[in-house]
């Protein structure tokens, strides 16, 4: 709204061009000194062994280059150290029945759209620009011999998805451990 009432300004001759690139100017470097806020959905497990996904932010992201000359970009380091990267293809109608990780893992879907139950009945669809952290290992099986979580494909057809492997131990009662 601000943008187009100085463009109108610009137009009519009440302001000059000179002040509307200064404006923009300001206001690009206002959005790269705010520090942006992403969001990640955790299956974690409590101390009873059971499993909850939980919407979790990531903010810690300081503006720096990855390598130079590349501009800067703003970075969350969430964990260092060794990982498994595994590329995942789940065929049309898959299930991926009751189970758990098999271990701590970022789950990035990168084609199609997938779900995530976990044992308290919180049910998240997933699709490409959604990030999972799946850490329920030390949950206990329930009544109905649950355990972990259920997951499978939403719609019809494949879903894509990036496995980020990490050697890090499972928690429990630590929804949210990267913050």
């Amino acid at each position: 709204m601000v943008q187009r009432i100085i463009a109108g300004l610009v137009l009519v001759g009440l302001l000059p061009l000179s002040t509307h690139i200064v404006c923009a100017q300001d206001m690009v470097q206002n959005e790269l000194e705010k520090s942006p806020t992403t969001y990640y959905w955790h299956n974690w497990a409590d101390h009873n062994g059971v499993s909850h996904m939980t919407k979790c932010p990531l903010h810690h992201y300081t503006l720096k280059t990855m390598n130079k000359p590349a501009a800067p970009q703003w970075s969350d380091v969430l964990s260092k150290g060794e990982v498994q990267i595994i590329s995942t293809v789940q065929p049309n109608h898959w299930n991926g029945a009751w189970h758990t990780d098999p271990k701590v893992q970022w789950i990035i879907p990168l084609k199609g759209t997938w779900f995530v139950q976990a044992m308290d009945g919180t049910r998240v669809e997933m699709g490409p620009g959604d990030i999972s952290l799946g850490e329920d290992q030390r949950t206990l099986p329930d009544a109905q011999g649950h355990k972990g979580h259920l997951g499978g494909n939403v719609m019809p057809g494949p879903v894509t998805l990036m496995v980020i492997q990490l050697a890090e131990a499972p928690t429990v009662d630590e929804a949210c451990r990267f913050k």
